[in-house]
């Protein structure tokens, strides 16, 4: 353990029951004093330290990762520091294998939503391109025409945390997308495909 008490190393420390992001603060005769990522401070006695109280963190987990699969180390601790490290950079979206996680999708985010960013999603595979709630709903439409199976996005969270506006991004993109793929006139794209979409 001696080797994680080099002042200024990151480590999870498990508190409560809870990991925590962590970075050794100082050690000196004996002291070890841990400030964790989100502004707690622990101290403990250096030969009370277990394994099971401190591990080093995988480096990473200080960067962050698109898809949580990929995560080296699983536990809730680094799950919630993933999205955290995200968050923090204007990330809201991130993948856990074919399921999608936001954060705070109420968030204005310049160009994250326009329409350039939906040509975009809707030209490339799921994965090929950062985590997006287009990405998720541009794998169903060609599903859809491709296999001709009917498809379904579960869309699934705490109440006010942003189900209805997930639901109206989803169909905002797929309005666009079908109105590009039947090139039907303006007119027509306005009366039946975009009404029968919206009003559902």
């Amino acid at each position: 353990m001696d080797n994680f008490f080099t002042e200024g190393t990151r480590v999870w420390l498990r508190e409560n029951g809870q990991h925590f992001p962590s970075t050794v603060n100082s050690c000196a005769e004996g002291i070890v004093v841990f400030r964790t990522d989100y502004g707690q401070v622990f101290t403990y006695k250096q030969s009370t330290i277990t394994h099971q109280k401190v591990t080093a963190m995988h480096p990473t987990n200080e960067e962050g990762v698109d898809d949580m699969a990929s995560l080296t180390e699983l536990h809730g601790g680094s799950i919630m520091y993933n999205l955290f490290q995200r968050y923090k950079r204007n990330q809201i979206y991130t993948y856990i294998g074919s399921i999608l996680a936001s954060v705070n999708p109420y968030q204005p985010i310049a160009g994250l939503y326009e329409h350039a960013t939906m040509e975009q999603y809707s030209r490339r595979h799921l994965g090929e391109l950062p985590p997006h709630i287009f990405a998720i709903a541009n794998e169903c439409y060609r599903c859809l025409w491709k296999r001709h199976d009917n498809q379904c996005i579960l869309i699934s969270g705490e109440s006010g945390a942003g189900k209805t506006e997930s639901t109206k991004l989803i169909l905002k993109f797929l309005s666009v997308i079908s109105q590009q793929s039947l090139e039907l006139s303006l007119k027509e794209k306005t009366s039946c495909v975009e009404r029968a979409i919206l009003e559902s």
